[in-house]
């Protein structure tokens, strides 16, 4: 099985005009080689997964832990990320690297990073409540209203009130990989993806 991951960088958004004539929309990102740090295993860790390890930073702002972890795959990473696989390929080593060519036109995947952080958000903008009617001494303009009942004297798990928005691990499924040009390092998919501009995202293969 092919293994198909990356970590990459959101650059931006642009638009492009299918044969159709239709324009579809796109999001670039910069998908600069990811590097195998470590590899994990059934007998070792219980579970099969490939870590790696993204964009390069200065040795001296890196912790010793961290220095010995990375010592044998020759790289100072800036992010580490694991992607769990279902079978291990022998061919796969620590030290080896995957560019953009992981990915082919056509392919679909999942895109998942940190979306944007609102601040503090009341359930109006959090939630799409409506306000209250501005008229005959109305004053229940923008509040929640009632939040429970006399009994039980508690509010439930997951009620909807305000509170911070954004902020969050969010992944958007089954995109389509429009654009994969290997000597720039970029990677065009088709619609939007979670995180703000240099916002990191990872990519995983579907099918």
């Amino acid at each position: 099985m092919d293994f198909k991951s990356l970590i990459t960088t959101k650059i931006g958004t642009t638009s492009t005009i299918a044969e159709d004539g239709s324009v579809e929309a796109i999001t670039l990102l910069s998908a600069t080689p990811n590097t195998i740090t470590q590899i994990k295993t059934d007998e070792t860790d219980g579970y099969t997964a490939i870590q790696l390890g993204f964009e390069d930073k200065n040795k001296s702002k890196l912790g010793k832990a961290l220095l010995g972890h990375v010592k044998k795959s020759k790289v100072m990473p800036r992010i580490i990320k694991e992607v769990r696989i279902n079978e291990l390929n022998e061919e796969h080593s620590v030290g080896q690297q995957f560019t953009a060519d992981v990915f082919s036109v056509g392919d679909i995947v999942d895109a998942s990073g940190v979306s944007k952080g609102k601040g503090w958000a009341g359930t109006i903008k959090r939630h799409n409540f409506h306000r209250g009617r501005k008229t005959h001494g109305g004053r229940s303009y923008r509040r929640p209203g009632s939040i429970g009942s006399m009994y039980p004297q508690k509010i439930f798990k997951g009620k909807k009130m305000a509170g911070q928005m954004g902020n969050e691990n969010v992944t958007v499924k089954n995109l389509k990989v429009t654009i994969v040009d290997v000597e720039k390092n970029i990677i065009g998919v088709k619609g939007a993806v979670p995180g703000p501009k240099r916002g990191t995202v990872v990519l995983r293969g579907v099918k």
